[in-house]
């Protein structure tokens, strides 16, 4: 294959993967695959996390980035190139630009998370701040590369990339050769395709199962259907999979090597990046977390070991402070609950001995005096409170009963 031209599907061989691999050898970093004792145990057999999380850039899209870019004419090159992306696809073009010397331009959405941009715009490219979701920014970028001549570098739905992103594939053979299941976050289906075609290319008895959150999940619909289908108005925290249509090229991979395509819920998303934060000491952000939301959402049906693709790490500080708060919920590490008290001196105090005692953290509290069933010497308390889990809710809770209080909620 000579990187750069179009290729018909049925070309994409093996071969194709092992030249994008050693045309990334000091480009893009082999990560880290590291062993999860408590999703082992809940597996029951071994499970390894592919670290692409601590990929340069922080995610897989280096890898396709960089050979597409690498491949191009050198007339191609000179005109420049142009991606539209709201994050981990910027920095991957922007980077690889940045090695091969090609002009780069971004375009990213009005309201884009400020440390992608930053990021973005480090890595040398220049940044363009247009449309308020992401089809209007890839509709700008497509304009300028017809207007300028630049390349338009699609994040999956080209060959060259799909074979840069199935350079994890060759790792994760190298790294864990007796791998018996693969995890893999799907947007658009360039990284499971390309890892589908390296695994089963060597291993065809590897099982690869993709992963989709449940508000942005074209690729069931698609496949029941034989071709790519659109989901209007996909909704999901995990931007990195929120994709409403398959990439043409990236569809007929999956149908092919794929083996199977689950959904995930927000809430096992928020939970998925929890565990990750608290257990493996990672940062992954909810598209890297989605194969951790499918361990822990049905985790007796995989065949062992399973390696869990942790796709990337970019996520914004914002929302990722609104994710954990989620996932502590969803993992019942929060309790609300209002229970009457007597409106008298010391009351709270007595209260919050029990709550000490009982060791539950106060997050909130707040009085309501003017509810008509109260009565006159009563006070309605609303308590948000932290604790370890669902069995300790209903220690929390017991305790409080004990001590004399009516709990209503």
């Amino acid at each position: 294959m000579t990187f750069g031209t179009p290729h018909p599907l049925h070309r994409l061989m093996l071969d194709d993967v092992r030249g994008a691999q050693k045309m990334l050898s000091g480009v893009a970093r082999t990560t880290a695959l590291e062993g999860s004792r408590h999703l082992s145990s809940l597996v029951g057999a071994p499970v390894l996390l592919k670290c692409e999380n601590l990929q340069r850039t922080g995610s897989f899209k280096l890898r396709g980035a960089y050979v597409r870019i690498a491949g191009l004419r050198p007339e191609e090159k000179a005109a420049g190139v142009v991606a539209a992306s709201a994050g981990n696809h910027a920095q991957g073009v922007a980077l690889a630009s940045q090695l091969l010397g090609v002009r780069a331009t971004v375009f990213m959405p009005v309201g884009a998370p400020l440390p992608k941009v930053a990021a973005t715009r480090d890595y040398g490219a220049e940044v363009r701040l247009q449309g308020h979701v992401v089809d209007e920014t890839l509709a700008a970028a497509q304009e300028y590369a017809r207007e300028t001549g630049a390349v338009f570098i699609h994040p999956f739905d080209h060959p060259d990339v799909i074979v840069g992103q199935g350079t994890v594939g060759l790792e994760i053979l190298e790294q864990c050769p007796e791998v018996r299941t693969i995890v893999v976050g799907v947007g658009g289906g360039g990284l499971a395709a390309g890892i589908g075609l390296a695994v089963k290319s060597v291993r065809p008895d590897v099982r690869i199962v993709g992963v989709q959150a449940e508000g942005a999940a074209a690729y069931p619909p698609s496949l029941a259907a034989g071709h790519p289908v659109v989901v209007r108005s996909p909704v999901t925290m995990a931007d990195g999979i929120k994709v409403g249509r398959p990439g043409d090229v990236p569809f007929g991979l999956v149908q092919e090597y794929v083996d199977e395509v689950r959904t995930v819920s927000e809430d096992a998303l928020s939970s998925a990046v929890l565990l990750c934060l608290e257990r493996a000491k990672l940062v992954v952000e909810p598209a890297g977390a989605s194969p951790v939301a499918a361990l822990l959402s049905d985790p007796g049906s995989f065949r062992g070991p399973v390696v869990a693709v942790l796709s990337g790490g970019n996520v914004d500080p914002l929302l990722l402070q609104r994710i954990l708060r989620h996932g502590m919920a969803a993992a019942g590490r929060y309790l609300g609950l209002r229970l009457r008290v007597a409106d008298r001196p010391g009351a709270l105090a007595t209260l919050l001995a029990v709550l000490t005692v009982a060791d539950a953290n106060v997050v909130d509290i707040s009085h309501v005096r003017t509810d008509p069933l109260l009565g006159l010497t009563e006070v309605e308390v609303e308590l948000h409170l932290e604790t370890k889990g669902p069995e300790h809710c209903r220690e929390v809770e017991a305790s409080l009963r004990e001590a004399g209080y009516t709990v209503l909620a």
